[in-house]
């Protein structure tokens, strides 16, 4: 039996965009480490009626267990507890104990801050925030509004339901508590593993991988297994998620995907920025980025990772000929002939970034990202890219089609597996 999850976002700035859900697919993850299977991922916005309507959905369909996340502020709409002690037959009251280290919380933060509030209206959203509901466990804050555990009352059926508040920060930092306390502990206790693995191709059409899916999935060939592709910038996903005794099933799959994509896979779980970041790490390598189109989006990428400063020197962007030629030393007579959107140019931007920082390795991105700029001999689209290292050079020179943040982000993953090509090897770009 798998131990099966609902998750419910809270918040119309969720729902109409305004915001990125962050805490939807990080619980969903996170979950799925404690072998819990999420069938739902719900966003709802500040209603009432629908945050209800949605808790009763999803018990209805036998969830085990119902986390929701945000509206557990100190404002009006902020109704997510009182909600759940309604759903879960739960009266309420003000945890004075709860209150006065709320309390602590926000004359801190409001000290820390220089903030001036007025002491009522402060009193009253520190109130709000110390109800608790019968019977339920305190998860102490992270920010300013705890969290909770509500269990149904005496008597009624369902699933326990987790609040958690909605700043991504203070969910995580919150989360094992959560984990630990009583009501989920035993739950997840109980949770049978579930393992998920990952293949990466870089250049297979979906397809092709539907078709041997298909194939092996005759008879008995796929039991046990639950197999999803996903499609993005070219590169082909395959996740796998089973049970242990599903190991034999999927070990057969991978032998076939391995054996018939082994010109196009490149990863057997590591994303790409993990291998290029690995690669860089290991070898005890630098790398320093010139980008003109892209402005910065590579040097962003490869910064994003912990520890990045061992390897990333620096980046330059030269946007301007002028730039390109005084910070980066590319020739007034390379741009003159070929062009600032030519393969020479994006050599030079990589030698010339490569020495100014003394790097191991340099990349140069040079492009017309659109939508305008672009003439018949480079459309928009138009991008060449250029990786040098001590292993060589890879180039290549591109012709992508949609927006200009699409251009600009299909550049970055082009450089991104030319560095994985020459550092590791593998599928070429």
């Amino acid at each position: 039996m798998v131990t099966r999850a609902g998750i419910v976002v809270t918040g119309t700035e969720v729902l109409t965009g305004r915001v990125t859900d962050r805490n939807g697919p990080w619980l969903a993850e996170q979950l799925r480490l404690l072998g819990v299977d999420v069938g739902h991922v719900v966003v709802v916005g500040d209603r009432p009626e629908d945050l209800r309507a949605t808790l009763g959905f999803l018990a209805g369909l036998g969830t085990d267990l119902l986390i929701t996340s945000g509206g557990l502020g100190p404002t009006a709409d902020d109704l997510t507890a009182q909600v759940v002690a309604d759903f879960q037959g739960r009266p309420t009251a003000v945890d004075p104990a709860l209150e006065q280290r709320v309390a602590a919380v926000v004359e801190r933060l409001m000290a820390r801050r220089g903030w001036r509030a007025d002491p009522d209206a402060t009193a009253a959203g520190v109130r709000k925030q110390a109800v608790v509901p019968d019977g339920a466990t305190v998860l102490e804050p992270v920010g300013t509004a705890p969290g909770l555990v509500v269990p149904p009352a005496e008597g009624r059926d369902g699933p326990p339901v987790v609040v958690l508040p909605g700043p991504p920060g203070e969910l995580q930092g919150m989360w094992p508590a959560a984990v630990a306390a009583p009501g989920v502990r035993e739950l997840l206790e109980g949770a049978p593993e579930l393992r998920q693995r990952t293949l990466r191709l870089w250049g297979t059409l979906e397809a092709q991988l539907a078709s041997t899916l298909r194939e092996a999935g005759t008879g008995a060939g796929l039991d046990g297994l639950e197999v999803t592709t996903c499609l993005r910038e070219g590169e082909l996903e395959i996740v796998t998620r089973f049970a242990p005794e599903a190991q034999t099933v999927y070990d057969r799959l991978s032998d076939v995907l391995t054996q018939r994509y082994a010109d196009t896979l490149f990863s057997t779980g590591p994303t790409l920025d993990e291998l290029v970041a690995g690669a860089l790490a290991d070898r005890g390598l630098t790398i320093a980025t010139a980008e003109s189109c892209t402005g910065g989006l590579l040097s962003a990428r490869l910064i994003e990772r912990p520890g990045s400063s061992a390897y990333v020197l620096g980046g330059v962007t030269a946007y301007a000929n002028s730039a390109k030629q005084q910070l980066l030393e590319v020739p007034a007579d390379l741009l003159a002939e070929h062009g600032a959107v030519s393969p020479q140019v994006a050599r030079a931007l990589a030698d010339g970034v490569r020495a100014r920082f003394g790097a191991d390795v340099g990349v140069g991105i040079t492009g017309v990202a659109g939508p305008g700029g672009g003439t018949p001999d480079k459309p928009v689209g138009t991008v060449h890219v250029c990786v040098v290292g001590p292993d060589g050079v890879r180039e290549r020179a591109l012709r992508l089609h949609g927006s200009r943040s699409a251009v600009r982000d299909r550049s970055v993953t082009m450089a991104m597996h030319l560095l994985r090509e020459l550092l590791l090897g593998g599928p070429p770009a």
